[in-house]
């Protein structure tokens, strides 16, 4: 249901800092300036949709995207719906399923230490992984090192 080229485009999420979670997406290519949407997500297939509490806004006051807090991976998978209206007239609707983890923006490794010595002429490099929701081993985390000489 409703006009070709009103849904959104562009959907994307990321999670970011363990718990906080945006997602942003591009008003459809036909919709007029009094289009507006709405972001409904799910963690289950047997909940309810739960709408967007703090919207990201166009210029023109369209929502352009939702910032989210207490985000938790647990549940691999999660549903969401974006639908919208448009002076009585129904908007397209979209539909998406993202698999949680593989939009997760990692911190960076926390306590870096470096300790050199003369002596050996080398260093040794010591952190620990970074913080995330989900990950429970850290044999999962890869590292890489880049090394300058000033």
């Amino acid at each position: 249901a409703g006009m070709n080229g009103t849904a959104i485009e562009n959907f994307v999420c990321v999670i970011f800092n363990v718990s906080f979670m945006n997602c942003t997406w591009h008003v459809g290519r036909t919709a007029s300036e009094d289009t507006q949407y709405f972001l409904y997500w799910k963690m289950s297939t047997k909940e309810d949709f739960t709408g967007c509490q703090n919207y990201i806004r166009d210029n023109c006051g369209r929502h352009t995207g939702c910032k989210f807090q207490n985000v938790t991976i647990e549940n691999k998978r999660a549903y969401f719906l974006v639908n919208g209206s448009r002076s009585g007239h129904n908007i397209q609707s979209y539909k998406k399923t993202i698999i949680l983890y593989k939009i997760e923006k990692l911190t960076p490794p926390l306590n870096v230490t470096v300790n050199c010595t003369e002596a050996s002429y080398g260093c040794e490099i010591r952190w620990q992984p970074p913080r995330t929701s989900h990950v429970k081993r850290h044999a999962c985390f890869k590292y890489e090192i880049a090394i300058e000489n000033k």
